[in-house]
């Protein structure tokens, strides 16, 4: 029988579209062993954490791993691709649910809401309104956003339509923006935003990007918002900008380590919003990536290829394996 293996568990109407076409079961545990050693006679790995290389061995009837929402980075696909294993993601099903976070984040940040709501209810009420006279509007003011994929754009549209955002831009090609957005080089970006948004993939050349020489960039009192993966930014280094003050705060919903340890000095800043990485993660946007999930499934399972393959140049050696 069909076997699909995911490492988390799914929206509950996804998971019993999947179990109409085959077994589904979900990791026991999340180490590289377990998975490995769990997923071994999956024909589906449905991806949420980080996979290891071992899963896609050669000999194994594995057919595709399937990524639970944009990201690539979780999955090794040079080892997958080697195999003849299809690699598939789900972009864009979450990209207003992160937009939507950094609205969120955006205010909360402006408006001292960690600040005001901690003295509040420790110290009473005119402790917590006495903070109001220091808080800020985002109405007007500058947003520069670091990737203008799926999830940049939807941010910019958030925060142009909702709140008259300026919006500035930079990516790889750096064109092609929505109309209003206007695409600068990075270093201008960093020099003339008042909230910079990272929402860019990790890779090679955005790995810690983020430093000391371009948290010294930004204005004195801009905010970081990142949403896009932890390493991104040099942690110690944005540690250092908070603790002068430099920066006026941050919204981190992804660590160079996660689980983010509880003793971990991000822990001690009143003005950092600290999330578990579920900026992508509403009820909503879990059916709309598992819809997605489950179809690219089926397909696959149909003898098809997914709409999203990311690795065409593994489909020669995955049709050698499953002639069609």
């Amino acid at each position: 029988m069909t076997r699909i293996y995911s490492t988390h568990s799914l929206h509950p109407k996804i998971t019993g579209l999947l179990r109409e076409r085959g077994e589904f079961h979900v990791a026991s545990a999340l180490d590289a062993a377990t998975l490995a050693s769990e997923g071994a006679g999956a024909d589906i790995v449905i991806v949420r954490a980080n996979v290891p290389p071992d899963l896609f061995a050669r000999g194994r009837p594995l057919r595709a791993a399937i990524r639970h929402g944009a990201g690539l980075d979780m999955i090794p696909v040079e080892a997958a691709t080697a195999a003849g294993v299809l690699v598939a993601n789900v972009p864009g099903a979450n990209a207003v649910t992160v937009a939507e976070y950094v609205a969120f984040a955006s205010l909360a940040l402006a408006r001292r809401f960690r600040i005001i709501d901690g003295d509040l209810r420790r110290q009473g009420w005119f402790a917590g309104r006495s903070h109001a006279e220091q808080a800020g509007e985002i109405t007007g003011r500058t947003m520069g956003i670091v990737g203008m994929g799926h999830i940049g754009r939807a941010i910019a549209q958030v925060v142009r339509q909702g709140f008259g955002m300026r919006v500035l831009a930079h990516a790889r090609r750096n064109a092609g923006f929505p109309d209003g957005v206007a695409a600068v080089s990075f270093d201008t970006l960093l020099r003339t935003s008042d909230i910079v948004v990272l929402a860019c993939p990790l890779t090679a050349e955005t790995r810690g990007m983020i430093g000391a020489p371009q948290l010294a960039m930004m204005k004195s009192g801009a905010l970081l918002i990142n949403v896009a993966r932890g390493p991104v930014v040099i942690e110690a280094d944005l540690i250092a900008a908070l603790q002068s003050r430099h920066l006026g705060g941050a919204a981190l919903d992804v660590f160079s380590t996660q689980p983010l340890p509880p003793d971990h000095p991000l822990f001690a800043f009143d003005n950092v919003i600290i999330t578990p990485h579920l900026a992508g993660i509403t009820e909503q946007a879990m059916e709309r990536m598992g819809m997605v999930v489950a179809e690219e499934t089926i397909r696959i399972l149909d003898g098809g290829l997914p709409v999203n393959l990311v690795n065409p140049e593994a489909v020669i050696a995955y049709h050698k394996r499953f002639p069609a």
